[in-house]
């Protein structure tokens, strides 16, 4: 499912055009994106948490090589889905 997808689930479902669901699709992953950039966590009730976690520097290898390469501290959003959902996708 891509966001076209919910756009049109949700166009159906609550009766109105397909522009205006993709246009509040786009708003919702727009605010979750400005949230991260921020570094802020974003709670979604029955559904889960984006929060941003710290990567620190440390050393891997090049596959193809086998030199160790250092790898620079970063930052990662991570997704950590809601009780509720947990149980419905575990039926």
């Amino acid at each position: 499912m891509n966001t076209a997808d919910i756009a049109e689930a949700l166009a159906a479902d609550d009766k109105i055009t397909k522009t205006q669901a993709k246009s509040l699709v786009d708003g919702v992953f727009k605010a979750i994106a400005e949230a991260a950039t921020k570094g802020e966590e974003v709670s979604i009730p029955g559904f889960g948490k984006f929060k941003i976690q710290d990567k620190p520097a440390r050393t891997g290898r090049n596959p193809a090589t086998g030199a160790a390469v250092e790898i620079a501290a970063s930052k990662k959003v991570a997704f950590t889905p809601a009780k509720q959902l947990k149980d419905a996708v575990n039926g």
